[in-house]
């Protein structure tokens, strides 16, 4: 079973949005864990009063058809883990086979359900990941309201070259539409 070296570069590309979540699937968990995916979701059966809707759920058909087409036609070079992730889709059993995503919440609760030095560590770097990306995020949204308040004010300021613009338009159309003066001596 190929495992993935637990540190948040190589996690980051695992982390996907799913019903408005940062989750990871089951089969990328099992490959960090360094179990099958069958081994996990048992686990996790056992357990299932640990893992409420918010922390774990089962994909849609329309969500899991969605996600497979993202993971197949996403390009070699651009995903260091890309073959284990085509791989891990297609160990799924069998077409009818949804996946579970685990939420952050879902991934911690992992720890207590799989007790091995492994599942620390593999742990210990989802939630640095999930942190940073949450970290990520916030910069990101902070960045988002400086540019809006800069269009707001460069809005009001344009506004105003607009209205002298619109102001100067006026003006002319209206020189153009008086009858012309005629130039020259009245007899």
């Amino acid at each position: 079973m190929p495992s993935i070296t637990p540190k948040p570069e190589n996690l980051v590309p695992l982390v996907r949005f799913i019903r408005g979540e940062k989750a990871l699937l089951d089969s990328d968990l099992a490959a960090l864990y360094g179990v099958s995916t069958k081994v996990l979701n048992q686990a996790v059966k056992r357990n299932a009063d640990r893992f409420p809707e918010d922390f774990m759920f089962q994909l849609s058909a329309d969500e899991w058809d969605r996600l497979r087409s993202q993971i197949v036609t996403r390009s070699k070079g651009s995903d260091p883990n890309w073959s284990q992730i085509v791989t891990s889709s297609r160990k799924h059993r069998g077409l009818s086979y949804r996946p579970y995503a685990f939420t952050e919440q879902g991934v911690a609760m992992l720890s207590s359900v799989l007790r091995s030095p492994r599942a620390v560590e593999v742990n210990i770097a989802i939630m640095r990941t999930f942190v940073q990306l949450r970290r990520l995020m916030d910069s990101n949204r902070g960045l988002a309201r400086r540019i809006e308040a800069m269009e707001k004010r460069y809005d009001e300021q344009f506004a105003t070259v607009f209205d002298a613009i619109k102001r100067l338009i006026a003006d002319d159309e209206d020189r153009k539409a008086r009858p012309k003066r005629r130039i020259g001596f009245i007899s």
